[in-house]
């Protein structure tokens, strides 16, 4: 995601990501391997075995596949190392490099608060809240808008099950959902002009439909702390920033809500944000999308390739901007 207001520290979109930090993760991809990185494997994996130590749900993983889920054909698993070092968490920097301060993150004890229009409101912890949980992993593809892509083996649960332990009432039409605030571990968030907390929403029905999924993990371990841990959204047919990461507050609403960038910029960002190769953002192309760890660029996919799954979602919904 990219800043839209012009600020004194905003860089173009062309720059967004610099060159040579990208030709250095092929050349890893690649096996290429310099003397630094081939040190960097074994800290990685140390890191995550520490990791995996701290968290309590870790002996839950690895969930078994749900083989209905698949990639397609000419998708291949983004790796595991790319993915982790490569991510938007905009609480924690602007930069794509994040993952050393997303470690700031506190994740126990994390509580998610379920109200609004719901049979009864309600705090649950984490762990309690997964161990009522069904789970199981998920190959998804993950289209950015900034025109990027990944493929990745989420952990999780459906968020329609999610939705069935809230009880919300008839009358509820969007889920809201909303991020941590905690400006003494998120440096982003003492930057006024965003606002914060990061929000976003979803209709009752798209938030049920079945490819809609909470991930709490992935490559079979709990979620890194950059990936939006412990719990975050991914719902693969839509750009990437609708998927709100590190999620604290669930609001079953009949009002849409104002979602985070939205309110940074309603004329490139709107609700719905469903991919659309023929849709250009207004500043580029969504035709093709950039591969990571890959030198070529590929077309596109409307729904990014899940329309299967959800085109029947939006019928009736012509006059709507369904595209971000």
């Amino acid at each position: 995601m990219n800043i839209i207001r012009r600020r004194g520290w905003e860089i173009p979109e062309a720059q967004a990501t610099p060159e040579n930090l990208f030709l250095d993760r092929r050349a890893l991809l690649g096996g290429g391997l310099g003397i630094a990185a081939a040190m960097a494997i074994p800290t990685r994996a140390r890191a995550q075995r520490a990791a995996d130590a701290a968290d309590p749900s870790a002996s839950l993983y690895p969930f078994k596949r749900n083989e209905k889920y698949q990639l397609g054909a000419g998708y291949d698993l983004t790796d595991e190392k790319l993915n982790a070092n490569y991510n938007n968490f905009y609480e924690f920097g602007t930069s794509k490099t994040i993952a050393a301060p997303a470690q700031a993150l506190k994740l126990r004890p994390w509580t998610v608060k379920i109200d609004g229009m719901v049979e009864k409101p309600m705090e649950i912890g984490f762990d309690d809240l997964l161990a009522k949980m069904p789970h199981e992993e998920r190959l998804y593809r993950f289209r950015c808008v900034e025109a990027w892509s990944m493929t990745i083996p989420w952990s999780g649960f459906p968020l329609a099950e999610l939705v069935k332990f809230a009880k919300p009432l008839g009358s509820a039409t969007y889920l809201q959902m909303e991020t941590f605030l905690d400006k003494a571990v998120a440096p982003g968030q003492r930057q006024s002009w965003y606002p914060w907390p990061y929000t976003e929403g979803l209709t009752m029905v798209e938030a049920t439909n079945e490819l809609a999924f909470i991930a709490t993990g992935c490559y079979g371990h709990p979620l890194p702390k950059q990936h939006g841990a412990p719990l975050r959204l991914a719902v693969p047919w839509k750009y990437g920033f609708k998927s709100v990461k590190s999620i604290t507050r669930l609001t079953f609403t009949d009002k849409r809500p104002k979602t985070y960038w939205e309110g940074l910029q309603a004329s490139e960002y709107g609700f719905w944000a469903n991919v659309n190769p023929e849709v250009s953002h207004p500043r580029w192309s969504q035709a093709t999308e950039q591969v990571l760890g890959k030198s070529e660029r590929i077309p596109t996919k409307l729904f990014n390739g899940y329309g299967e799954y959800v085109a029947d979602l939006y019928k009736g919904l012509e006059k709507e901007r369904l595209w971000a």
